[in-house]
């Protein structure tokens, strides 16, 4: 019998998404509160309580998980987490919101009501803190840094009832796969070892490589799409999609993969971000989470293996979702196929080497993407999209 991995310090899924039937007189009751805009970020973390992917939380940590999830990893009652989930906001609306008071929390830009706050708490928090211990850098260059530096002098926290998903289920019908539909479709298919795939980019060869190792080894692999904002020169969610159903569809066999995708906002912290997102997975459904090269990484602020090891510094009974640690791939010339370090004897002349970025600019360029690179299917996709931007 297919036995899936439980939630994340739960028996079941948690979404805090109200039930349809019950979401028009909230709305209405929401719309005579005192608004609070949201910025992308927290608009994502909305949108991941709203599916149950943040299980179990129930909603903005107040100030003792925040210090516990930063410094410890562990929330004030024990549980594991890695990265706080808060909700600043400005000081002067701080100052006018009270603790016990409820707040309808809305987009920024076009003001629609995603949630109602229960506000059981407002504290501040010392920046520094928080950007040392989750991003290991204090420098403002990194995006992650840069949004904790500038964020909100004050959180609110408490409990959270939402009340919208946005556009998001009607823009990706086909991909938007909530956890507890993850789960019914791998016990479906009959799996129990199931590892997700995280990507914001279209799949190479490389990717392509790692999630054919998973698959030699487990039931399937759950291709998960980041849907949420991105950084500046990143490929749509809408494009990428194709390409990688593109991939699916020439060089995996039939019922071993499902690609999905989910609203979550890059923070770009690394080691601590692909903790966060084996335990999101593990909401999802999956045992395991593949992890290769700088997984979440921007910059030279990681090692190429540190997210590999933050795994091996967790206490017993932290999480139940393991990484599938994989080592550097690339396509060497002499083994005439994909290889990674372990397993290729050859020079590094003869080797390869494989990312999205460098994909991205020979896209830009117009140069000529090589076979053992990215699959031809998929470059024409890609091309595609390029020769759109350079004739609009």
């Amino acid at each position: 019998m297919s036995r899936l991995v439980p939630p994340h310090g739960s028996t079941s899924v948690r979404p805090l998404l109200l039930p349809e039937t019950e979401r028009s007189e909230e709305l209405e009751r929401a719309a005579r509160l005192r608004a609070v805009p949201l910025d992308s970020r927290a608009v994502s973390d909305v949108l991941m309580f709203a599916m149950g992917a943040y299980t179990p939380l129930d909603g903005f940590m107040g100030h003792d998980d925040w210090r516990g999830a930063c410094v410890e990893m562990r929330l004030a009652d024990g549980l594991f987490w890695p990265i706080p989930i808060t909700l600043p906001v400005s000081e002067a609306l701080a100052g006018a919101v009270h603790v016990g008071e409820e707040v309808a929390l809305t987009e920024a830009d076009g003001g629609r009501i995603l949630a109602i706050l229960d506000v059981r708490e407002k504290y501040r928090i010392d920046r520094t803190i928080e950007a040392e211990h989750v991003y290991r850098t204090t420098d403002p260059k990194h995006p992650g840094v840069a949004k904790v530096l500038n964020q909100g002098a004050v959180n609110l926290a408490g409990r959270v009832m939402v009340l919208s998903e946005g556009d998001y289920p009607s823009r990706y019908p086909d991909l938007y796969l909530r956890p507890a539909e993850s789960r019914a479709l791998f016990l479906e298919k009959g799996w129990s070892r199931v590892a997700a795939f995280q990507t914001r980019n279209p799949m190479h060869r490389s990717h392509e490589y790692l999630v054919k190792i998973a698959l030699e080894v487990l039931d399937g692999v759950f291709i998960h799409q980041v849907l949420g904002k991105l950084k500046p020169g990143d490929i749509p969610a809408e494009v990428r999609t194709r390409a990688v159903q593109a991939m699916v569809d020439h060089y995996f066999r039939p019922g071993t993969v499902i690609q999905a995708g989910y609203p979550i906002e890059m923070r770009y912290a690394g080691p601590r971000e692909a903790l966060l997102h084996a335990l999101i997975r593990q909401n999802f459904g999956c045992s395991h989470l593949i992890v290769g090269r700088d997984h979440a990484g921007v910059g030279d602020y990681y090692g190429p293996f540190d997210a590999h090891r933050i795994f091996d510094q967790l206490w017993d009974g932290a999480l139940e979702t393991q990484a599938l640690k994989i080592d550097v791939t690339f396509y060497c010339r002499r083994c005439a196929g994909m290889a990674t370090a372990r397993t290729c004897p050859h020079d590094a002349r003869e080797h390869v080497a494989i990312s999205g970025t460098k994909q991205r600019e020979m896209l830009s360029t117009g140069a000529e993407i090589p076979p053992e690179f990215s699959r031809p299917e998929v470059v024409a996709i890609l091309r595609e999209y390029y020769r759109s931007l350079q004739g609009a």
